[in-house]
């Protein structure tokens, strides 16, 4: 299937085993991009791009496992696949947790801390640049957020928070954010992985 200008239809998944992976949903259609439910690794083939939303990392992982995601999901990404975490998915897609459990995917080179902010009536929102984001402040919302405690040489810094604690990055064609972009009016973040996924930049 194509769409305008004789360009491929770009294709975005969000994994669907737990958390809020409906919203992400909607926030795609508002944005006229193909996308779907991914409950089964058959169903990353012919994707451009995952999304891996919010929700408790850890069932995230456990079912994750159960269902073989962990080995589909890094095949696709060798294949070209873009991926982006958000706030549970960039505890899942880290290689190393300050935590013991759980045990990461490992698919970027940081190491993240969970609830780094603190407990759920800790949540809190703000206004923050991201670089690759044009216009005003991104209205941010944190909730039980992580944060990067590490970053290897191949990530790079998006946006921080209190000076230098770092809560939006990307590795290639990997993107992380310890923020909800899905629960704002703002679609600049999602548009901003659409064309990760789409071109590759």
């Amino acid at each position: 299937m194509r769409s305008g200008a004789g360009k491929p239809l770009t294709r975005i998944g969000v994994l669907a085993l737990q958390g809020d992976f409906h919203e992400h949903i909607q926030v795609l259609e508002s944005l006229e991009v193909a996308t779907s439910e991914v409950r089964l690794p058959t169903h990353l083939e012919g994707l451009d791009g995952l999304i891996i939303p919010g929700g408790e990392s850890t069932t995230i992982v456990k079912l994750g496992d159960l269902y073989g995601f962990r080995e589909a999901i890094r095949a696709e990404l060798d294949r070209g696949m873009a991926l982006w975490g958000t706030c549970a998915g960039m505890i899942v897609i880290a290689n190393e947790l300050t935590d013991d459990r759980p045990t990461p995917f490992g698919y970027v080179d940081m190491k993240v801390s969970r609830n780094w902010f603190g407990r759920q009536v800790d949540s809190f929102e703000q206004d923050i640049a991201i670089d690759g984001i044009d216009g005003d402040p991104y209205h941010c919302v944190f909730i039980r957020a992580p944060a990067v405690a590490r970053l290897g040489n191949s990530v790079e810094v998006l946006a921080t928070v209190d000076g230098d604690t770092p809560i939006a990055v990307r590795s290639g064609k990997i993107l992380a954010t310890a923020f909800h972009p899905e629960l704002t009016d703002d679609t600049r973040v999602h548009e901003m992985f659409v064309n990760l996924a789409r071109n590759g930049n």
